[in-house]
């Protein structure tokens, strides 16, 4: 948690989160991911100055668990002085028992956010899906509360002026940008009418602008003049070298496809998919409509 020091910005976790919405169609299959059409609204997470802390915090705990379809349990919720925003214990249950930093006493409207990434951890605890080392797991963390219509809140706690600022979990603001894109992209929702925070705001609007390159790059059909140009000249010398004996087509570096060989004679070019990043495979044969299989995204390809 960020409180007062400099926040960090950019997309410096864009590839771990990818493998973390891979991770979830993966885990949760497409039908279960479109149960979660509907994100958290912004009523059942309000926290009034005036509401009970501990009668308030377990009111919107139970909505949280209620949204995420885990058992309807009790939630014990206790504050206490620490460096993180929140903690909590993975038991089997049937209780929960969440930790909160003890300035959520004072900033009451930020423990619906302080939440939805705890209760995500046991969400994916039962899941039995992680990823190996906390930063990542953190970080999976994170992306699947915001794909999976809480992480909302998470952006819109982030604030920051000139004399302050706060920041609540391990995706920068533009990260939670971009994964609320993705998301918005699929379902259809614009999550930016309930934000409250003006930089929240300016951070999905960034990570929007990031999702939608996603959806840019060749052999899409909606690719650029300049990327279907590169696009052209790296299919043609891989082709140069398949008819070389010996030699098999290599990705370059800085682009997402790679061409590999297919028999007989043929090139097969492999990109990952704009929705859920999965590696799709398509032969090289001009225009073609691609299907992805973990989340049916419908793909149309110039190869």
């Amino acid at each position: 948690m960020a409180n007062g020091g400099p926040v960090e910005h950019g997309y410096p976790h864009l590839e771990t989160v990818r493998a973390a919405i891979t991770a979830l169609y993966r885990r949760l299959s497409y039908d279960t991911v479109q149960t979660f059409a509907t994100s958290v609204a912004p009523a059942d997470v309000a926290f009034c100055d005036t509401d009970d802390l501990y009668l308030g915090t377990q009111r919107v705990a139970h909505e949280l668990v209620r949204h995420f379809r885990l058992p309807d349990a009790r939630m014990i919720v206790s504050f206490r002085e620490m460096t993180h925003a929140a903690n909590v214990e993975l038991t089997a249950g049937p209780e929960y028992f969440v930790e909160l930093n003890e300035r959520f006493r004072t900033h009451r409207r930020d423990i619906g956010a302080a939440l939805a990434h705890e209760i995500m951890h046991v969400y994916l605890h039962r899941l039995d899906l992680s990823f190996a080392g906390t930063r990542d797991n953190e970080i999976l963390t994170d992306t699947a509360t915001t794909y999976l219509g809480a992480g909302w809140l998470l952006l819109d706690a982030y604030r920051e002026n000139g004399t302050s600022s706060q920041k609540l979990g391990y995706l920068t603001p533009e990260e939670f940008g971009y994964v609320l894109a993705k998301r918005s992209s699929v379902f259809g929702e614009d999550p930016s009418i309930w934000f409250t925070s003006a930089q929240a705001y300016s951070a999905y609007e960034k990570g929007m602008a990031r999702a939608r390159r996603d959806e840019q790059q060749p052999p899409l059909t909606a690719a650029g003049w300049v990327g279907r140009r590169r696009y052209a000249r790296d299919r043609r010398h891989a082709q140069e070298r398949w008819r070389g004996p010996g030699q098999v087509p290599v990705a370059a570096p800085d682009v997402p496809y790679a061409f590999t060989p297919q028999e007989p004679g043929a090139l097969r070019v492999s990109f990952p998919c704009p929705t859920c990043h999965q590696r799709i495979g398509v032969p090289v044969r001009g225009r073609v409509r691609a299907r992805c299989g973990l989340c049916r995204t419908v793909l149309e390809c110039d190869t």
